[in-house]
């Protein structure tokens, strides 16, 4: 087995947020068997901008038409901004929302990830209530020679503290640093004033191996469930992986993880570095930022916070389809009124195998 299909074994086995079990069973004695299915919703995070680039608020349900392969999809939940998530009403139908039933548990076949104590919140805290509220923003620092060489390592470090000290809402941020080596500096946590000393805990490295970085950090982001994001800091382009940028980039759409890319001149100054870069973010429904200066860097945090606050976060569990490659999504709005906005989201995903279990009901 090569490294270049590590990737694709981690989408089989990666345990994607948002399932649900479907159970039949036919009726009769109480020993027959029960068949379960478990069907993985998708969720995506979209951006709904004007020809000026303003984020365009309080669109409804009713509003979205998402189609999959071509297929047209019923919303299952819908959430706008941090508001945190509710059930749709059927796509068109223009039904009131409701809230969002609770979620499955892991014994029921959901795959919701245990937190950490760190992470657990407390008791009657809204994020008790809706353990989907806030982002999961995980930050990845080029802490490479690349870094050392344009002078600009306290800066950065600067620019990514104000991006963490700017997120007063529930998020829950991680902060991860990478050369030759990866490094959890501090794990998922709402807590500012660890990640903060993370950021200034960072020493300098070797080598840049980027996307060996940004596959372990999306590996980590599967466990969660929610709205869940990707932010690198990378100076240069990667000398050092093992794996594709390709395969990295495919397995982001298919968790639905955006990836938010912040790099200065010194990326840009490497053309294939640029169109990874470029392609990596748009695809998986992220951003690229070039910024040639901490002034930049900065705006491009600010850039990145502000997309987080308006993203609309829409699922589906899929209907019926043969395919099961790479299937196209696409997410556009419904009516004329909507004619000069743009969506932004990623552009599909590889579904994973199905998987049918059958147990016996316990006899009396």
């Amino acid at each position: 087995m090569t490294l270049r299909h590590l990737p694709l074994l981690l989408i089989v086995s990666a345990s994607l947020a948002g399932s649900a079990v479907w159970m039949a069973a036919q009726e009769g004695r109480p020993d027959e068997n029960i068949i379960r299915r478990v069907v993985d919703m998708v969720q995506l995070n979209v951006a709904v901008t004007d020809r000026q680039g303003n984020y365009v608020t309080g669109l409804r349900p009713s509003d979205f038409v998402i189609t999959e392969d071509g297929i047209p999809q019923k919303l299952a939940t819908f959430e706008e901004g941090s508001s945190g998530p509710r059930s749709a009403a059927e796509n068109g139908q223009g039904n009131a929302e409701t809230p969002l039933p609770a979620l499955p548990s892991a014994a029921a076949g959901g795959s919701l990830a245990s937190p950490s104590p760190q992470e657990s919140p407390a008791a009657g805290s809204a994020q008790a209530a809706s353990p989907l509220a806030g982002a999961k923003v995980f930050v990845l620092f080029d802490t490479s020679n690349y870094m050392y060489k344009s002078g600009g390592f306290v800066f950065a470090q600067d620019a990514i503290s104000e991006f963490i000290r700017s997120m007063d809402g529930p998020e829950r941020v991680a902060f991860y640093s990478y050369s030759r080596d990866f490094t959890r500096a501090a794990l998922l946590t709402p807590d500012r004033s660890q990640i903060l000393r993370a950021v200034r805990s960072t020493v300098n490295g070797s080598d840049s191996a980027l996307y060996n970085a940004l596959l372990l950090t999306l590996r980590d982001a599967a466990q969660y469930i929610g709205k869940r994001a990707v932010v690198v800091f990378s100076n240069g382009p990667d000398n050092a992986s093992m794996v594709p940028p390709e395969n990295v980039a495919e397995l982001a759409q298919s968790l639905g993880v955006p990836i938010y890319m912040v790099s200065t001149r010194e990326a840009r100054l490497d053309p294939i570095s640029t169109v990874v870069f470029e392609r990596m973010s748009s695809n998986t429904g992220g951003r690229a930022f070039f910024a040639r200066s901490w002034t930049e860097q900065t705006r491009a945090f600010a850039a990145v916070r502000n997309d987080l606050d308006n993203l609309y976060l829409l699922s589906y569990y899929p209907l019926p389809n043969p395919n099961r490659g790479w299937r196209e999504i696409s997410v556009r709005l419904l009516g004329p009124r909507f004619r000069n906005l743009t969506v932004r989201t990623r552009s599909g995903y590889r579904p994973l195998p199905p998987q049918i279990t059958v147990a016996s009901t316990p006899t009396e």
